[in-house]
């Protein structure tokens, strides 16, 4: 069974398509381009990469493959550079397409690479992590680290098409697919809890129950992005519920935390800064971290990070006007908090073992 999502975009939508054989769809997606760079890694299953390449010579598109290295210490303006110098020695047009081939990293450097060159050529997603299907790959969102904080530097670039085969997600090492679930975490608790329920079959794999959930986390994604494409109306960061701390973690532990496991945490620790403020009652506090952890993830820091060293990467955050910001759940749903009571931001560091 194959979900085709829609982004609803006021200048060009795409669909999101989530299914057995979506990868493809890059057939009919590229169809009449000249050229495709095929960004991935090393890494990717040679049969995930051997179903896109199929899918390019189906379309008669011209495909030649980009390596990007592996993990966060690659997601740099550095890799960025490299791959543009690629493309223009190769001879990719502005008439061309990208085609990133796997995680949030490819997916972020590929899109921003796309973005860049040639002031923008097309890109289509193709990921291969939980995480990617159901959040960094949908809603135009590229970039990549400074040594100051993560995704600083990047553009808004929207793919032609995210093309998500729940199957891939066989080949994940546990760690790496209990990061995908911690961003379903956070679609669970921003609106109606479809998670909670089906904790043992995620955990599980479960192959229906998965593809249910990364359609319907996708759809979410899609509304919100519809709704706030440029993050201009501040409804959209709305997703960024549990990333203050999460970005912080990821650069103080020198991303030895991965994104799912930090968001995990940052969830928890948003949670508890809005019980210490009273916005939510300690029932809805409790539930965050009950979630999180019959996913399977962490609920605390790991060791030997300090309050004084996160705050000022949380001050750094994108949307900071220059204090700390969060988004914290309160009645109303989740909404923007700036500048907390201090005492309240280290009652809820303390709560998560910092």
């Amino acid at each position: 069974m194959t979900a085709r999502i829609r982004v609803d975009l006021s200048a060009r939508g795409y669909d999101v398509v989530v299914g057995t054989g979506a990868i493809g769809e890059l057939a009919p997606v590229l169809a009449g381009r000249r050229r495709a760079a095929l960004v991935t890694q090393a890494a990717i299953p040679a049969g995930i990469a051997g179903e896109a390449r199929v899918a390019l010579d189906g379309a008669g598109v011209v495909h030649e493959t980009f390596l990007i290295g592996d993990g966060e210490d690659h997601k740099t303006l550095a890799t960025v550079g490299d791959l543009c110098r690629g493309f223009a020695r190769w001879g990719l047009l502005r008439g061309d397409a990208v085609v990133a081939l796997g995680g949030g990293v490819v997916g972020d450097t590929a899109g921003f690479a796309a973005a860049v060159y040639h002031r923008g050529v097309d890109v289509v997603q193709v990921p291969t992590t939980l995480l990617a299907m159901v959040d960094s790959a949908i809603g135009g969102k590229t970039g990549v680290n400074l040594p100051e904080g993560k995704n600083l530097a990047g553009a808004f670039h929207q793919p032609l098409a995210v093309l998500a085969d729940p199957g891939a997600l066989a080949t994940l090492s546990d760690r790496e697919y209990r990061c995908g679930l911690g961003e379903i975490a956070k679609y669970a608790l921003i609106g109606d809890d479809f998670v909670s329920a089906r904790t043992a079959d995620l955990v599980a794999r479960d192959p229906s129950v998965l593809a249910e959930v990364v359609a319907r986390s996708a759809a979410i994604k899609a509304r919100y992005v519809a709704a706030d494409e440029r993050e201009r109306t501040g409804t959209r960061a709305v997703l960024n519920y549990g990333h203050t701390l999460a970005h912080a973690l990821e650069t103080a532990s020198g991303h030895a935390l991965l994104h799912g496991e930090a968001v995990a945490i940052g969830l928890v620790f948003a949670a508890q800064l809005a019980g210490a403020l009273e916005r939510i009652d300690q029932r809805a506090v409790a539930h965050h971290e009950e979630l999180i952890g019959a996913l399977g993830l962490p609920t605390h820091a790991p060791p030997g990070l300090r309050g004084d060293d996160l705050v000022p990467i949380m001050a750094r955050d994108k949307k900071s006007d220059g204090g700390l910001t969060f988004m914290l759940a309160g009645t109303r749903g989740i909404e923007r908090v700036d500048d907390p009571d201090p005492a309240a931001v280290r009652k809820a560091l303390a709560a998560i073992g910092i």
